[in-house]
């Protein structure tokens, strides 16, 4: 059904339609129009109440919400045949001035010269000043320049104010509590062939200025509502999308091209130069650089989703990685490959796996992650230093009213957090990181010092790739079964190469990063991995799947709890190999098929890395034990044969003497608390030690190898057989004093 386009008012489009309502105060309220709400209801029983100024409705039983545009098209009346409800005047909430159009005529009026000279220096044309009628008026005991805001319907709703420029803090404001405005929602009804989304009034009235299309939310970059988008879809336009250059930018061009992606429409990314500075905008960009208008719409724009030649890429074998990783990382082969893996798991629905790297200060355990974030889209990656529990949510978090609480979307991101000095955090994080449901339901509490303690909603949505760094050796049982523990290099070699790559970058680092940026192989990494990312894989299956079972079975011949997760962290390494060649594998939509190619690399990896996993500790830690204890134990008894073992039996470490086989070995000390505390314990826990009250002296404890403290290479996984007792010492030796099993891998 047409309707001619003139002013009408809720109640009037109600009763056009035939709808029976009663008024009570400024409301509306009808039997529900959606479903069977009223069917039983009384006579003067209904359940659907409208705002009789505004025409925004909801039914009290079913829930429908909407707008007078929502119900016209439920009625079958498109946006452009129903006419537009101008609202009556409402009071300021700045002061006790009446807001109506008079006031936004007045202030228009006192717009004085030289504020309007500033406007001018900002880009903004004296046409643009007058239509908009930005004006002058003094709120909050201040001057401020007036920027009135239409809603939907073309009534003027509330001033956003701009600070006197003379004040110098280009302080923006408006008023408490009134809901966000698209500021220009005309232009959005218009059938422009383009139109730019950008962040701020003022930069919408610069590109305007230029004959551009524009418009802004008024309630800053976050604040795009789903709601709007019901405004383009099949309009088959060009959208442009320009943002401030900040962090807060680029998270708001993420969200609205997510929400607008899928409207018909073709999206575009505008990335502003690096000239505008940080936190620059389009005002900058056309001010302050005079920059060509036409170059937004072709030189700083890319296509979104951004469409990548894959015929560029070949298949990329593990050795070829390595090469490219080890560009800026030296060593670490296994580390770097399996952090690798790990973030570029964050391109897949399910296979994401999480990493811990656990060593002393100073090893390079939060650069490996780091310097490889740096292949991947800056907006995937998270990386934060120290955080609470309770800050996370809050900083990560969007706020949801509808909910009353926050929403953590972290599905195809990169966590990392750097350095942590506990894991409070990732208690708080478990069911997360186990991938025990999509969307987890998390409550914590805020104190305040008027409310005390309050509870919050907070909803976890997808799966995050985790990447945990931290100095402490020590790791809860329950945070060590849902990580893969790793620790970096810290042999000589290695800290020698990273010395030279040092001095190479600090004695010229502008050459240093224009020779990285430059380098082919890094360069088509960084574009193969934006690649993967667009072909927006969601399953990944494994053609051989019993290959992977017999293998693991045979190597794991008694199986511990634990071996429930070891599987699907080697199987997300297995689909993630799969996924760096995603061109050469069997493809059908959105899944791709792991090859025998890939579980053979996954494998080798896996070899390499999970004697540590088998033990629950920090390679870091297994290697101290191999390195230090094990050889500070053969070094004591090797001369300890014949009748003297016989008569003594075997000699244990003091902790003084595991102190300086450690300086002998790695050239530093080792903190005697972090011996007594951390490392002795964990090795203790994992069946690779006894600790015993020396005999001659009951204050000192000392230390000795178990006998069935390895794996043996027959049976990779034999169990860790507990302790050595004192019986079994006299009985333990070989030929050089100690058991065949210590050592042996």
């Amino acid at each position: 059904m047409s309707m001619s386009l003139q002013t009408i008012l809720v109640k009037e489009y109600l009763t056009r339609k035939g709808v029976a309502f009663r008024e009570s105060g400024k409301e509306l309220i009808a039997h529900c129009l959606f479903n069977d709400c009223d069917s039983n209801s009384r006579a003067n029983e209904a359940h659907l109440y409208f705002d009789a100024e505004t025409g925004q409705y909801e039914c009290k039983k079913c829930g429908e919400k909407g707008n007078l545009v929502t119900l016209a098209k439920h009625f079958g009346d498109g946006i452009q045949e129903i006419a537009l409800n101008p609202i009556a005047p409402t009071k300021n909430p700045q002061n006790s001035t009446k807001f109506d159009a008079e006031l936004v005529e007045t202030c228009h009026l006192a717009l004085p010269a030289n504020i309007r000279q500033y406007l001018n220096a900002r880009g903004i044309s004296n046409a643009i000043v007058d239509a908009q009628k930005l004006g002058w008026g003094k709120f909050y005991g201040k001057w401020w320049i007036t920027i009135p805001i239409p809603d939907i319907y073309g009534a003027f709703r509330f001033f956003k104010l701009r600070q006197d420029p003379n004040a110098g803090d280009d302080k923006i404001t408006y008023p408490k509590g009134v809901e966000a405005q698209i500021y220009g929602w005309k232009t959005l009804q218009s059938e422009a062939d383009r139109i730019v989304i950008c962040e701020g009034e003022l930069d919408r009235l610069a590109l305007l200025s230029k004959g551009i299309p524009a418009i802004t939310s008024t309630h800053g970059a976050m604040t795009f509502k789903k709601e709007w988008t019901e405004m383009v879809i099949g309009k088959c336009r060009k959208i442009y999308i320009c943002y401030d250059n900040d962090e807060a930018g680029k998270k708001g061009t993420e969200r609205v091209t997510k929400l607008l992606k899928n409207t018909g429409n073709e999206l575009y990314i505008i990335t502003l130069p690096q000239e505008v500075g940080e936190g620059g905008d389009i005002t900058d960009y056309l001010v302050k650089l005079n920059g060509n208008p036409d170059d937004l719409f072709s030189k700083y724009a890319k296509e979104y989703p951004e469409k990548i030649d894959t015929s560029q890429f070949k298949p990329l074998s593990s050795q070829e990685l390595v090469e490219i990783l080890g560009l800026t990382i030296k060593q670490d082969e296994e580390n770097k490959i399996v952090t690798f893996l790990c973030e570029l798991s964050a391109y897949t629905e399910n296979a994401q796996f999480n990493i811990s790297y656990n060593a002393p200060s100073s090893t390079g355990k939060s650069y490996i992650p780091t310097e490889i974030a740096r292949l991947l889209p800056e907006e995937d990656v998270l990386e934060l230093a120290y955080c609470s529990p309770t800050a996370f949510f809050h900083d990560v978090g969007e706020w949801n009213k509808d909910m009353k609480g926050y929403v953590v979307d972290l599905s195809r991101k990169i966590l990392i957090f750097l350095d942590q000095p506990h894991t409070q955090l990732l208690e708080r994080l478990r069911p997360l990181l186990s991938h025990d449901k999509k969307e987890i339901n998390v409550k914590i509490t805020d104190k305040s010092q008027k409310f005390g303690l309050k509870t919050k909603n907070v909803l976890l949505k997808g799966y995050p790739s985790v990447i945990f760094c931290t100095a402490g050796l020590r790791i809860d049982e329950q945070e060590a079964t849902r990580f893969l523990l790793l620790s970096p290099e810290v042999n000589h070699e290695k800290i020698r190469q990273g010395i030279l790559e040092s001095i190479k970058k600090e004695a010229d680092a502008e050459s240093y990063k224009s020779w990285l940026d430059e380098n082919p192989e890094r360069k088509l990494l960084k574009e193969r991995i934006r690649a993967i990312k667009l072909e927006g894989i969601r399953e990944i299956k494994i053609a051989s799947h019993q290959k992977v079972v017999d293998r693991f079975l045979s190597e794991n011949k008694v199986l511990k709890p634990r071996h429930q997760r070891d599987i699907k962290r080697l199987v997300s390494i297995i689909k993630s190999f799969a996924l760096i060649n995603l061109w050469w594998r069997e493809k059908s939509g959105t899944t791709i098929t792991a090859n025998e190619d890939d579980i053979e690399q996954a494998f080798k990896i896996w070899d390499a890395i999970s004697v540590s996993q088998e033990l629950n500790l920090p390679p870091y830690i297994y290697n101290l034990y191999q390195e230090v204890i094990l050889k500070a134990w053969n070094d004591k008894n090797s001369d300890s044969v014949g009748n003297f073992t016989e008569t003594t039996g075997l000699l244990g470490l003091s902790r003084q003497e595991l102190l300086q086989k450690h300086f002998e070995v790695y050239g530093r000390m080792l903190d005697t608390n972090q011996l007594r505390q951390q490392i002795l314990p964990m090795l203790e826990t994992a069946g690779l030690i006894v600790q015993e009250a020396d005999q001659s002296d009951k204050r000192k404890m000392l230390i000795y190898p178990t006998a069935l403290s390895t794996k043996s290479p027959d049976q990779k996984n034999s169990g860790n057989g507990g302790g050595m007792n004192p019986s079994e010492k006299n009985n333990s030796e070989t030929s050089s004093g100690v058991s065949p099993d210590l050592g042996i891998f």
